[in-house]
C-alpha cells in the first residue's frame, strides 16, 4: 500500500476545507493574527534574523507568522495542495518564505541548506513511519549548536481514545474526517504510526541532538479531540475518572557541535 500518497490525496482534499473554516480564520490571520501558541512562543524565543525551517507546515500560517517575527523561513509539506495556498497567502501578505512541496524524507535527502531553527507542531509525528529518519532529517538541516523545537499532541490521549501507544510496523488505516468545523463529513484514507514519548526522544539522541528540555501540558490551545472541556484562559483539558489527561509535551534539543 502506497501510504505515503494516500496521506498526500488526504490533506490535499483536508486543505480545501481548512482554509474556508473559522478554526485556521485566514481572515483574521491577514488582519496580523498570530497563529502561534504560548507554548511555543515561549519555548522559541526571539527568532529576528534566524534561518528557521518549519517541517510538516500545512499551508504556512505558523511559518508566516515566524516571518513576521523575523525569521527567514522556509516550510515544508507534502501536500502540494497546502503548499499552494501558502504560498498564495504569502504573496497577500507580501512576506518573505520559502515553500517546498516534499515529503520531508525526501527533503532530507535533497537539503544541502542548514538553518538556526527547526520547527514542527501540533498532529505531525502521526503521520510518519520512521522517526529515526525524521530526526536525522532534523540534524542535517541545523547548524552546529542549533535549535529544535517539538510541540506535539501527547500520545497518551491516542491511548485513551484505542489507539496503541507503542510503536507497531504496521499503521492505523481508517477512513477519516478532518477536525475543523465545517467538515461535511466528508471520509479520506488515511494512515498513521504510533510513537511512543520514548521512541521520539531516543530518536533525537541517537540522531547526535542533546535534549535541552521537556515539559508536559495539561492543557490544549484547540479544541480538536473529543470530550474536551474549556478552561477560561488556560485552553481546554480533558478528565479522566476526574484526573487531567496529558494533552501536549514540548521538546527543545540542540544539535552538537
Amino acid at each position: 500500500m502506497d501510504y505515503l500518497n494516500i496521506n498526500k490525496e488526504a490533506w490535499d482534499k483536508r486543505t480545501k476545507v481548512h482554509v474556508d473554516s473559522k478554526f485556521y480564520d485566514i481572515a483574521a490571520f491577514k488582519n496580523g493574527q498570530s497563529s502561534l501558541n504560548t507554548v511555543e512562543l515561549e519555548q522559541v524565543g526571539n527568532v529576528a534574523g534566524k534561518k528557521l525551517l518549519h517541517l510538516q507546515c500545512h499551508f504556512g500560517q505558523d511559518t508566516l507568522s515566524w516571518a513576521r517575527q523575523g525569521a527567514i523561513v522556509t516550510g515544508v509539506d507534502l501536500s502540494t495542495a497546502a503548499i499552494e495556498q501558502a504560498n498564495k497567502l504569502k504573496s497577500a501578505l507580501g512576506l518573505d518564505a520559502t515553500f517546498v512541496a516534499n515529503d520531508i524524507y525526501q527533503f532530507g535527502n535533497e537539503n544541502t541548506e542548514e538553518f538556526d531553527i527547526v520547527f514542527t507542531s501540533y498532529g505531525v509525528l502521526c503521520w510518519l513511519p520512521d522517526l529515526s529518519l525524521w530526526a536525522k532529517t532534523i540534524a542535517s538541516s541545523l547548524v552546529a549548536g542549533g535549535e529544535f523545537h517539538l510541540v506535539e499532541f501527547h500520545s497518551f490521549h491516542d491511548l485513551l481514545s484505542g489507539y496503541s501507544y507503542f510503536p507497531r510496523s504496521e499503521p492505523d488505516i481508517e477512513d477519516e474526517g478532518t477536525y475543523t468545523e465545517n467538515c461535511d463529513g466528508t471520509k479520506s484514507k488515511m494512515a498513521t504510526w504510533a510513537h511512543s514519548l520514548s521512541e521520539v526522544v531516543n530518536a533525537l539522541i541517537c540522531a547526535g541532538l542533546k535534549i535541552e528540555h521537556f515539559k508536559e501540558y495539561p492543557y490544549s490551545p484547540y479544541n480538536c479531540f473529543e470530550g474536551l472541556e474549556h478552561v477560561s484562559g488556560l485552553g481546554y483539558q480533558m478528565l479522566h475518572k476526574s484526573q487531567q489527561v496529558p494533552l501536549l509535551y514540548s521538546i527543545k534539543a540542540r544539535k552538537l557541535d
